[in-house]
């Protein structure tokens, strides 16, 4: 009779590994660490945190509450705009896990286009995806590009200095 052989393998979630470091769901998200910048659309202003590199893309809004969320005393909106060195394509996209609050992303061409806006619920792992390349993104309370009548085709402007913060 042949005997079967049982392999464990051991495959340590990214946090464990240190990998990124706002992944933990006991480790509060850094947003007071994180450069901030002013983003347009339209006669609206977003103050948005800026995730320009890899643990802080991974990290985006996790564990983000309402409250962090809320608009500024003076009105104006928050939000996370996610800056990648190289135009990313339609594959590349975003998920909820260990983000408590909903949110809308609009996914933004090289040129400030929004290619295409999703309204993302908490904690969904499934994947959301742009519908076709993009350079930037953005993140904002959920339905709130619908409250401001923010749409696709509208243009985003970007600070030139988000560019050189792109990693």
């Amino acid at each position: 009779m042949k005997r079967a052989t049982c392999i464990t393998i051991l495959i340590l979630w990214p946090c464990l590994a240190g990998i990124p470091a706002g992944c933990s769901p006991d480790e509060p998200n850094p947003l007071d660490s994180m450069e901030q910048v002013n983003v347009q659309i339209g006669e609206h202003t977003f103050k948005a945190w800026l995730a320009d590199d890899p643990d802080e893309r991974e990290r985006g809004l996790m564990h983000v509450t309402a409250d962090q969320m809320a608009p500024l005393p003076d009105g104006t909106e928050r939000a996370m705009v996610f800056v990648f060195a190289e135009q990313q394509q339609r594959g590349h996209g975003f998920w909820m896990k260990n983000t408590i609050i909903p949110l809308d992303i609009a996914f933004i061409r090289t040129d400030g286009t929004i290619a295409n806006i999703r309204t993302m619920a908490p904690l969904d792992t499934r994947g959301y995806f742009a519908k076709g390349p993009y350079r930037y993104a953005l993140e904002v309370r959920g339905n709130l590009f619908s409250e401001l009548k923010i749409k696709s085709g509208d243009m985003v402007r970007i600070p030139d200095s988000l560019l050189k913060h792109a990693r």
